[in-house]
């Protein structure tokens, strides 16, 4: 009977690419999977951009790539990835030319394009549902405007012959539905099968996650050799019987204790996972230990994917500049104190413009505020963080350069001085017609 593995190569942008190799040499796998484009990354990447058109893709794509490519195309893996983040195309240049170097001539790879909408939006060419900006606002502070989209071009590429799909902003699940989708032969409207496909992706989409990352806290729940940490492997059977686990000995743990965390990690409502290919209903979904380190999933059903696809929308709304300085030794707290109330007072004398502004003792207060614990004794350290939110960048630079004035003007012993200024980007949602999204497919291959 077919069956199909699937390895979770990464889970977010900086993500660790060792591990990945691991799947690759270790894991018998059919596909690789590199999810590592969040709300905040495609941002940055439009940034990039901004500055050098020939980027703008994930900064490790080129590593994890060099990486991992030569023994794909050996091993027959089929990668699929959204490091192309706001530029695939180069993304996709980029990989020919390292076939090129490495002297790999028969893989193809597909460019997925159409998620990125900002010019159309900043023109007023399409009609966005739900989103509470006036025209002017989006024409002069949208940096970056992104289509959730779905399984169905990654599909399609891949029935186009493709062995590395790029694309930019995708449903992260959906990076996992397409390949059970193709190898199994599934309709995209047998909204049972791609809602369970969906689930699935959901459980594999943060990576390691569901192999005890971010699980691990020692004492209660202890996982053994972390330092090691194996990525995970989805198994899907033609029968439709699935399976997380991950490449036998290495570190971390698979258990229905890291699956149960990741099935309800960032969902509102498990009875409606809405994604661009299916409403998926996790409110059946059990899990049964098989065997150490291989769990079963059971349940899992799906309804009819919604008529509008989400929209994200970055907006650049001002500056925060930022300042720390450390302080040591007896009285280290009372000098932070009083380094902040100095602080404090040269910005409203310098008529420095800001309408929030924060101060934090790192290791005092910085996480809970007033709902810290009082001090039971002095802090033999203590690092002051003053940062304020301004309208223009000059005003928000202000902040750090006078908490690096405290060098000399403030009180003794401080050090480790640093600043920095970063804009203000806000994130918005809005919905579009799926009716109105135009996908296209590009395939590159070495000459």
């Amino acid at each position: 009977m077919k069956k199909v593995r699937i390895g979770g190569g990464a889970g977010f942008s900086g993500d660790r690419i060792s591990p990945a190799v691991e799947l690759v040499e270790s894991g018998d796998i059919d596909y690789i999977v590199f999810e590592c484009l969040a709300e905040r990354t495609i941002m940055l990447a439009q940034q990039r951009k901004r500055l050098d058109p020939s980027k703008g893709y994930d900064p490790l794509f080129e590593r994890r790539m060099r990486a991992i490519l030569e023994s794909c195309a050996k091993k027959n893996i089929k990668i699929i990835t959204n490091m192309g983040a706001a530029n695939p195309r180069a993304a996709g240049n980029l990989v020919v030319r390292l076939m090129q170097e490495m002297g790999i001539g028969d893989l193809t790879t597909a460019v997925v394009s159409g998620d990125d909408i900002l010019d159309e939006v900043k023109r007023g060419q399409l009609q966005l549902h739900d989103l509470d900006l006036n025209p002017q606002e989006i024409e002069e502070h949208v940096v970056s405007a992104n289509i959730y989209l779905g399984s169905a071009p990654i599909l399609e590429a891949l029935r186009q012959g493709a062995d590395v799909v790029i694309t930019g902003r995708v449903a992260d699940p959906s990076l996992f539905v397409a390949p059970l989708l193709y190898e199994f032969g599934w309709a995209n409207d047998d909204w049972n099968r791609v809602g369970r496909a969906v689930m699935l992706g959901h459980l594999m989409e943060c990576g390691c996650q569901i192999s005890g990352g971010y699980y691990a806290d020692p004492g209660y729940k202890d996982v053994e050799d972390l330092v090691r940490l194996g990525y995970p492997i989805l198994e899907v059977h033609e029968d439709e019987r699935a399976y997380i686990t991950k490449v036998p000995g290495s570190g971390g743990e698979v258990s229905v204790g890291t699956c149960k965390e990741q099935l309800l990690y960032e969902v509102r409502d498990p009875s409606r996972l809405i994604t661009p290919d299916a409403v998926s209903d996790l409110t059946d979904v059990r899990f049964e230990q098989s065997a150490p380190n291989r769990v079963q999933v059971f349940g899992g059903s799906g309804r009819l994917q919604p008529d509008k696809l989400r929209v994200l929308l970055c907006v650049q709304e001002g500056y925060i500049g930022e300042g720390e300085i450390s302080y040591g030794g007896p009285g280290a707290y009372e000098r932070a104190q009083l380094a902040a109330s100095c602080v404090r007072e040269w910005l409203e004398s310098e008529c420095v413009e800001l309408s929030e502004l924060r101060v934090d003792l790192i290791g005092v207060n910085h996480l809970y505020q007033s709902a810290s614990l009082q001090l039971q004794s002095p802090p033999p350290e203590v690092r002051l963080r003053v940062s304020g939110r301004a309208g223009t960048r000059r005003h928000a630079e202000s902040v750090g350069e006078e908490v690096e004035s405290l060098f000399l003007n403030g009180p003794a012993g401080g050090g480790g001085a640093r600043k920095s200024v970063r804009e203000v980007t806000p994130m918005y949602t809005a919905f579009i017609d799926r009716g109105a999204v135009q996908t296209k497919i590009e395939l590159l291959t070495p000459n």
